[in-house]
C-alpha cells in the first residue's frame, strides 16, 4: 500500500473491489443511508430539494463525521469532502461504480488531501488498509442479502495487552479457537446466540467474518486493532431482512451484558492517585 503523490500537492490512496449486482443495485448500496449502513457504519445522506448535500457517518460514541457532497452523478460516481483527522487538511472521498461483464461491478474509492509534507501519509495509508475489510462485508451483502432491510450492532472495546493478545482474548471469549473458512460454527453456551459459516479469517490484520443464520440472517465481523497505542476489540453485527430491527433490539442488551462481563471497563483512577 502506498500514497500517490502529485506535483500539485495532492496525496491519495485508492481501493477497489468487484461485487455482484447491476450499477443501480450497487449504487443503492454505496450512495444511500440504508445501503451504506448495511455493510459499513450507520450513515445518513442529508438532502435539500431532493439532492444530497452531506453524508453523516457514525463510527461510535464521539466519533461522528460529516462531509459535504461535492459531486453527484448516479449511478456512476459521487464525491464528498469533510474535515481531516486531528488537524490534517480536509479529506476528499470519491466513489465510483463501473459495470463489468457477467453481472458484476467494480466499486472504487479514492481518499485524497492536499499537503506539502508527509505528515499525514500514515493516516491515508491507515484509511486505505481499512477499506478491504468493509468491502468484504459489502460483497457478502450484495451476494446474499441485496436490497434487504438492515440493522447494526456495534461494539468497540479497549483491552489490555497487544493486538495479538486482544485477538486471542476475543476468539477465546466467543469460543471460536477452531474457526476455519468454509465451515459452519456455533458459539458455545454462555455466548449470545451466534452461528454461521466462516467467510473470511486472517491475522494480518486480525479479522473474521461469519455469514450468520442465528440469531437471524446477517454478518458478524470480529476484529482486533491498535488505536493510538491502545488495543481494541470490535464486534459488529449486521442483521438483514424484515426482522432485522427486532433482532437488534433483542440481541443488543444480551451482547452488552456479555461484553461488560468479559471485557469490563477499567475503573477510573481516583483523584488521589
Amino acid at each position: 500500500m502506498s500514497v500517490k503523490k502529485e506535483a500539485s500537492g495532492r496525496r491519495s490512496v485508492q481501493v477497489e473491489v468487484e461485487v455482484p449486482g447491476t450499477p443501480e443495485e450497487v449504487w443503492r448500496a454505496i450512495a444511500t443511508g440504508p445501503g451504506v449502513s448495511s455493510w459499513f457504519v450507520p450513515t445518513e445522506f442529508e438532502e435539500r430539494d431532493g439532492e444530497p448535500v452531506a453524508v453523516k457517518m457514525n463510527f461510535g460514541p464521539g466519533m461522528e463525521s460529516r462531509a459535504a457532497v461535492t459531486a453527484w452523478d448516479p449511478p456512476r460516481m459521487f464525491a464528498a469532502q469533510g474535515e481531516g483527522w486531528g488537524g490534517s487538511p480536509p479529506i476528499a472521498t470519491e466513489w465510483s461504480v463501473e459495470a463489468r461483464a457477467g453481472g458484476v461491478c467494480v466499486v472504487r474509492v479514492v481518499n485524497s488531501m492536499f499537503a506539502s509534507a508527509d505528515d499525514w501519509d500514515d493516516q491515508l495509508e491507515g484509511t486505505e488498509s481499512g477499506w478491504p475489510g468493509f468491502f468484504r462485508i459489502l460483497r457478502i451483502y450484495l451476494a446474499h442479502f441485496r436490497g434487504q432491510r438492515s440493522a447494526i450492532i456495534q461494539f468497540v472495546v479497549p483491552v489490555a495487552g497487544t493486538e495479538a493478545e486482544a485477538w486471542g482474548s476475543l476468539i477465546s471469549a466467543v469460543g471460536a479457537e477452531g474457526l476455519s473458512v468454509g465451515r459452519h460454527w456455533t458459539a458455545p453456551a454462555g455466548v449470545p446466540a451466534l452461528s454461521g459459516v466462516a467467510e473470511y479469517l486472517t491475522q494480518s490484520p486480525y479479522d473474521a467474518l461469519l455469514r450468520l443464520d442465528e440469531p437471524g440472517p446477517g454478518v458478524a465481523a470480529l476484529g482486533a486493532f491498535n488505536f493510538g497505542g491502545q488495543s481494541m476489540v470490535a464486534l459488529n453485527f449486521y442483521h438483514y431482512g424484515d426482522q432485522a430491527a427486532e433482532t437488534v433490539a433483542r440481541e443488543r442488551p444480551l451482547w452488552q451484558a456479555w461484553i461488560q462481563e468479559r471485557f469490563p471497563t477499567p475503573p477510573e483512577p481516583s483523584q488521589s492517585e
